[in-house]
């Protein structure tokens, strides 16, 4: 949990984060302006988790990512100019990710994750990985369980998307508006709107859970059918990539769709439609700009201990254009 111990905005900040403050006040700010937050893969949705957070007035934000910047990174990553092609990404965003807010500490390391070890990952209030593939996100989920850091996945491929929290025991403290009698005995009734500030507490699970979760269960074949086969699409896109070592390319989209086609069968048999694997490819930047807001919005809110955060797997599904909520590993979901 980020504590704002002994922390004191500067009338320059203060002025800077004016309207934050007033949306969710100062003791937030603060905490946020002491926050840590590593973003681990500066593809298109990393650029945009990473302007939300720099804009939001976090203390430091540190951008890993070892890939080199490539043509199609300019579908949605915007903070890598053109000029850039072939160096570093993540030094390459640094300049433009600066630029947004000054007042914030920007670092680029060009390491590569597997290589990092566990005491790196505990330097951090918040952890967020995207682009890893499932043993990186086992491994580092359990760091930061034992470090109490809160954790984040998140993906994109092609116009699917989606993020999965792991905050451990998360306090925070949410506005409940409520509706009070005004009116006197005997005369027609009058309410007014009240609002009181209550203090939760959520339980997440780790990031296993999600991999345990047996989507195929007749339980589940109801929600299945209401909701899409983007929780079966996440687990073929996942083990894609933890078999071929990357996402599916657009300039072999012939023979990666028989490779997911082929994946789909032997782990979401009839689940997931033919129509659901063409929008896999690439990173298409108003995807990018949707489900990085929100991953960036649940950062945010976790740090600032305001507002419930999602419980605890958020789907971006490219055929509805609509997001959704999957409390997946709750004992009492």
């Amino acid at each position: 949990m980020v504590e704002a111990n002994g922390i004191e905005l500067t009338e320059q900040e203060a002025e800077l984060y004016d309207r934050q403050i007033r949306l969710w006040g100062l003791d937030s700010q603060k905490r946020l302006r002491a926050a840590r937050i590593l973003i681990a893969g500066l593809n298109g949705l990393g650029a945009e988790i990473a302007k939300n957070i720099i804009l939001s007035g976090v203390k430091a934000v540190t951008l890993l990512d070892d890939q080199l910047v490539k043509e199609s990174d300019f579908c949605s990553q915007f903070l890598a100019p053109q000029t850039a092609l072939g160096t570093n990404r993540a030094e390459a965003s640094l300049g433009r990710a600066q630029h947004l807010n000054p007042m914030v500490e920007l670092k680029a390391d060009t390491e590569k994750l597997a290589d990092k070890t566990d005491d790196y990952f505990k330097g951090f209030d918040v952890v967020c990985i995207i682009g890893a593939p499932t043993e990186q996100l086992v491994r580092i989920d359990g760091v930061c369980r034992s470090a109490n850091v809160k954790f984040f996945a998140a993906d994109l491929w092609g116009m699917f998307g989606f993020s999965f929290a792991d905050l451990q025991e998360h306090n925070f403290a949410e506005d409940v508006v409520k509706h009070k009698i005004i009116s006197k005995p005997h005369e027609k009734t009058k309410t007014e709107l009240v609002t009181s500030t209550v203090k939760r507490t959520l339980s997440y699970p780790a990031y296993q859970a999600v991999l345990d979760f047996d989507f195929t269960a007749q339980s589940y074949a109801r929600k299945l059918k209401r909701s899409g086969p983007a929780l079966p699409l996440l687990r073929v896109l996942q083990k894609f990539r933890d078999v071929e070592g990357r996402d599916p390319l657009y300039t072999e989209r012939d023979a990666e769709l028989e490779k997911l086609r082929k994946i789909r069968d032997e782990i979401a048999p009839e689940l997931v439609p033919d129509s659901a694997l063409v929008h896999v490819f690439a990173q298409i930047s108003p995807a990018a700009a949707i489900v990085g807001g929100a991953v960036a919005h649940e950062i945010i809110k976790t740090v600032s201990q305001k507002e419930a955060p999602h419980h605890n797997v958020f789907l971006f599904d490219p055929e509805s254009c609509c997001g959704f909520i999957e409390t997946i590993g709750v004992a009492d979901a």
